[in-house]
C-alpha cells in the first residue's frame, strides 16, 4: 500500500513538472529589429516600446527579444521566431531583403511601425524595394505628413481579431501621421483597421500649410491579407526642440500612454503570433 503510494505522488510530482514546464512555454517568440539613431522622436519610441514589449512578453506569455543588427535578418536567425518586428526602419542590404521576403512568403508574421513604412526618392531611403512598398505594404511611396505631432480621432474597422475590441473611434497618442502614393482602398488585398476621422481636422499645426490637414483620406493601421502582417503608423513622440539641453530632448508625449492605442498593439501582435497564414 505505501509503495502504491509513493508511486502515486512520483507521478503526481512528474504531472506538476510537465504541466509547470508547459505552462512557462511562450506562445511564440518575436523578435524586433531597430536603428535607433537619428531621429530623436524615433529614438524615444524605440526606447520605449522596448520596455513596453517585455512587460506585455510577461503578461501574455510570449517571448520578446530585440537587435539592431541587421545582418540577423537572414533564414537562419528568422527562423528561431513567429513574429518579426521593425520598430523603426527597414534593412537596406540586398540579402537581408530577400531573407525578408522569403521569411513572409512562407509564413512568417510582421508588424512593423511608422518609419519602417518610409520611401522617398530622393532621400537616403528612396523607393528601391518594389516588393515589400507596393506589394506587401501597398502604399508605394511616402508623399506628405502633419506637423507638429498632435493626437487625432481614429475611425475603427471592428471586423478584425486586432480592433474588434476597440470602441468605434478613439482618440490616439500624438504622433507625425504620414499619407501615402497609392490608395489603399483601391488594393483588394489590403485591409484597413484604422484611419483618420474627419472630425481630427484639421490636423496639425504647421508651420507649413501642407503640414495642416484639412480633409481627406488616411489610413494609419492596416493589414494585408496575402500575408500574416500589421502596420502601424505610430512610432513619433512628441519632442521638445525648441528648449533642448545639449544634446538631451525630452519627449512631450509617449506612444505607450494610452489604454485603448496600448489594446489594439498588443491585440494585433497576439494575433500575428498565433495566426495561421
Amino acid at each position: 500500500m505505501k509503495l502504491r503510494f509513493k508511486t502515486f505522488l512520483f507521478l503526481a510530482a512528474i504531472c506538476c513538472i510537465t504541466l509547470s514546464t508547459k505552462a512557462q512555454k511562450p506562445k511564440f517568440k518575436a523578435i524586433a529589429f531597430f536603428t535607433g539613431k537619428n531621429d530623436m522622436a524615433h529614438v524615444s519610441y524605440v526606447k520605449e516600446a522596448n520596455q513596453w514589449f517585455p512587460n506585455m512578453a510577461k503578461k501574455h506569455n510570449f517571448s520578446y527579444h530585440t537587435t539592431s543588427n541587421w545582418n540577423n535578418l537572414n533564414a537562419n536567425f528568422l527562423s528561431k521566431y513567429q513574429v518579426v518586428l521593425f520598430l523603426d526602419t527597414r534593412p537596406e542590404n540586398p540579402q537581408q531583403r530577400q531573407a525578408f521576403e522569403n521569411y513572409m512568403k512562407n509564413g512568417g508574421a510582421w508588424m512593423g511601425f511608422h518609419f519602417a513604412a518610409f520611401a522617398l526618392t530622393p532621400s537616403s531611403f528612396p523607393q528601391n524595394w518594389d516588393w515589400y512598398h507596393n506589394e506587401f505594404l501597398g502604399t508605394g511611396e511616402y508623399s506628405g505628413n502633419t506637423w507638429r505631432p498632435t493626437s487625432a480621432i481614429l475611425r475603427v474597422n471592428k471586423n478584425h481579431p486586432a480592433t474588434k475590441k476597440l470602441p468605434e473611434t478613439f482618440k490616439s497618442q500624438p504622433n507625425e501621421w504620414y499619407k501615402w502614393e497609392k490608395d489603399l482602398r483601391q488594393n483588394p488585398n489590403i485591409d484597413v483597421l484604422l484611419s483618420i476621422d474627419p472630425s481630427s481636422f484639421p490636423l496639425g499645426t504647421g508651420p507649413k500649410t501642407h503640414e495642416i490637414w484639412l480633409q481627406g483620406y488616411y489610413p494609419v493601421v492596416w493589414s494585408n491579407k496575402k500575408y500574416k502582417m500589421i502596420y502601424v503608423n505610430m512610432g513619433h513622440n512628441d519632442m521638445d526642440y525648441e528648449r533642448k539641453h545639449g544634446k538631451e530632448i525630452t519627449a512631450l508625449s509617449h506612444t505607450f500612454d494610452n489604454e485603448i492605442q496600448n489594446q489594439m498593439i498588443i491585440d494585433a501582435l497576439l494575433w500575428l503570433g498565433n495566426a495561421k497564414k
